[in-house]
């Protein structure tokens, strides 16, 4: 798994689910040599390519020319950016550009952007038709070792994330690190709190190497940010060829995230996914501390290399315990009024654990409030 990459190769990492199987394909500079992989899926039919206000200035352009290169009739959808347009509303503006257009069951959607853009893009493919091909090219790190792999797709409801959706896998994602250097610091932030993520649930290595390589990752070297895609992203298509639907093992992804989605929630959304994810975290680990699951040392451990990378680990003045949790009870995989909580037990293993009082959460959540 813990390997050097070689500048500018191609590495290609299958998705293994049978019938339903893909590539994630990411190198510095594939955007601009991507037509050969795009062929096989896009030449002779209609796509639509769905970028936001952000992203498509700076892309959709050239993503536009190399899907027509590739044999594609391509037109754009471009949705204002930002987590509050990912709603029902969108999706349907979507589907009704997409037949205006004349997309019919052979077309397809080419997500191009962050988490938002992939998650409606996909919910929009699974929905039109009853279910078009899509390709996902991530164009923010959350996206690239996250949301762009797994085929969970899927729109907000007012009442909380993610509450609408459906499992629906692309065809194939094409990531280029590339991307990375037109984003601001802050995006990146927000994907290096998955990163570190993947190192707590289930590769210690990998935590230390980050650890180790903080300059690297505060400097944005493209080179190891390569490396480092490469394996968050092996590590997710190992989870998802095991477990696609979320009935197991894929529940140790969310790890961090029914404590930060609720802390999104309250925030009305000003604190982003994962700034969220970081503070998620850290209440986990107050809890599986306080529970008797985690030594103090590694919670602090965790807490050290979140911070070195400048995110939050703690609430801002203000913030309110109670809020949090009934935004947590919300939260989609709780079984009846039981919250299912991904427990961290060590650097690289994690279990999921159930049968907390709510005065024990809430007391963790408070315990990361300023």
């Amino acid at each position: 798994m813990h390997m050097e990459y070689e500048l500018n190769k191609i590495i290609k990492i299958p998705v293994g689910l049978g019938e339903r199987s893909y590539h994630i394909i990411t190198g510095q500079g594939i955007l601009g040599n991507a037509i050969e992989y795009l062929v096989p899926f896009v030449s002779g039919r209609k796509c639509l390519l769905l970028t936001d206000s952000n992203v498509g200035p700076i892309y959709a352009k050239k993503v536009s020319e190399m899907l027509r290169e590739a044999g594609a009739e391509a037109f754009i959808f471009t949705f204002p950016a930002g987590e509050e347009h990912k709603t029902l509303e969108t999706v349907g503006g979507i589907c009704s550009y997409a037949v205006k257009c004349g997309l019919d069951r052979s077309s397809l959607i080419v997500a191009l952007g962050g988490g938002v853009c992939g998650d409606i893009a996909g919910f929009a493919a699974a929905i039109y038709m009853r279910g078009i091909n899509f390709i996902q090219i991530p164009t923010t790190l959350l996206a690239a070792v996250d949301s762009s792999v797994g085929g969970k797709t899927g729109a907000d409801l007012p009442e909380g994330k993610n509450l609408i959706g459906a499992f629906w896998q692309p065809k194939l994602v094409l990531m280029d690190p590339e991307v990375l250097t037109t984003l601001p610091f802050k995006e990146i932030r927000c994907g290096l709190a998955e990163v570190v993520k993947y190192g707590v649930i289930m590769d210690a290595p990998l935590f230390a190497k980050l650890e180790q390589n903080t300059d690297k990752l505060n400097g944005v070297d493209l080179h190891f940010y390569t490396e480092i895609i490469a394996e968050c992203c092996k590590l997710k298509a190992q989870v998802v060829a095991a477990d696609e639907r979320e009935g197991g093992l894929r529940a140790i992804l969310n790890y961090g995230h029914t404590f930060g989605h609720a802390v999104e929630l309250a925030s009305n959304f000003t604190i982003a996914h994962g700034e969220g994810v970081s503070i998620g975290m850290s209440m986990a680990a107050e809890l599986a501390v306080q529970a008797g699951f985690l030594d103090r040392a590694v919670a602090v451990r965790q807490r050290k290399l979140l911070e070195k990378l400048a995110l939050p680990c703690k609430l801002a003045p203000g913030g309110d315990p109670e809020k949090i949790y009934a935004g947590m009870l919300k939260d989609k995989k709780k079984v009846g009024s039981r919250l299912n909580l991904v427990m961290p037990l060590e650097i690289g293993k994690v279990e999921v654990k159930s049968g907390f009082e709510p005065a024990a959460i809430i007391n963790a959540v408070r315990c990361c409030c300023e």
